[in-house]
């Protein structure tokens, strides 16, 4: 009890989370590290000895043709680094990442994207702001076609509660594209959220909980108010093993379950196996079983 008073303590001098991850914990337990989206994905992680860091991702789709990337991260100083990426896309991708550069508690990104077969595809700025009990951004999208759009965010925290708020706008139209609000209340045991997203009309209840060192349990609501259709309902929980392995199951309401295993093999090899299956149509196909293998060096 004193560790997880200490804990709260200290996070309430922290920055909030960003208004996408209020309930990211939940968020994170249901949607991550569960394998079947794909037949089988590789990413491989290296260092170079002057500093840059690469990574190589490909993708294995259950229908489709594989795709991969490749990135390189080079931090140069006083907070700056530059990153490029080239994908099966022929994209081409240039980030350079200001930290606490302009100012303190303010991160700013120059992105910018190319084809060497089309030409330029557009730029992106965007700028991230942090404080004690507040957390701002803003993400500029110049167009290649020329016009120009911008989504804001912001999250107030005090005590462990949240209130935040996002708006976008479109500069050549001179209109509000979207916006969303989400209340929450998170502790280093357990948070929750009500989001209301897509122009307050996708509402969401989310909940999570460490139940102690080994287990976590998670749940998610959804509603759409536009389609009037049913809620959507899903639940998760994942088991730690031991210090290498973990297992995670999840399950909705409409029948589908999803398990998984995740390994440290060694200290450069993380293997992920898992499965998707229609619990109402277990004797017909469409069950997805998929992989994931992480190398690092």
């Amino acid at each position: 009890m004193a560790d997880a008073y200490v804990a709260q303590k200290i996070a309430a001098i922290l920055p909030p989370p960003a208004f996408s991850d209020i309930a990211k914990s939940s968020n994170d337990l249901i949607n991550k590290d569960f394998y079947h989206a794909a037949a089988a994905q590789l990413e491989v992680k290296l260092k170079a000895p002057n500093g840059v860091n690469f990574t190589a991702k490909g993708t294995s789709a259950h229908d489709g043709p594989v795709s991969s990337s490749l990135e390189g991260k080079k931090s140069i100083s006083n907070g700056i680094s530059i990153t490029q990426s080239w994908n099966t896309a022929n994209l081409l991708s240039t980030k350079v990442e200001l930290n606490d550069t302009l100012a303190s508690g303010l991160k700013t990104e120059i992105l910018n994207n190319f084809k060497p077969d089309a030409g330029n595809q557009g730029q992106k700025v965007n700028l991230f702001f942090k404080q004690n009990n507040l957390h701002a951004r803003v993400f500029g999208d110049l167009k290649n076609s020329g016009s120009v759009s911008a989504l804001a965010d912001v999250v107030l925290s005090h005590e462990g509660f949240l209130v935040g708020g996002e708006i976008g706008y479109d500069v050549q139209k001179a209109a509000i594209t979207r916006y969303s609000a989400a209340v929450g209340y998170t502790t280093p045991i357990y948070n929750a959220a009500i989001t209301a997203t897509n122009s307050l009309s996708v509402f969401s209840a989310a909940y999570y909980q460490k139940v102690n060192t080994s287990v976590e349990f998670g749940t998610r609501a959804t509603w759409d108010s536009k389609s009037q259709g049913a809620l959507g309902l899903e639940l998760a929980a994942k088991y730690k093993i031991d210090a290498l392995s973990f297992a995670k199951a999840k399950i909705n309401n409409l029948g589908i379950a999803s398990l998984a295993y995740n390994t440290k093999v060694n200290n450069g090899l993380t293997f992920g196996v898992g499965g998707s299956f229609d619990t109402q149509k277990l004797n017909e196909s469409g069950h997805k079983l998929g992989t994931s293998f992480t190398f690092e060096g």
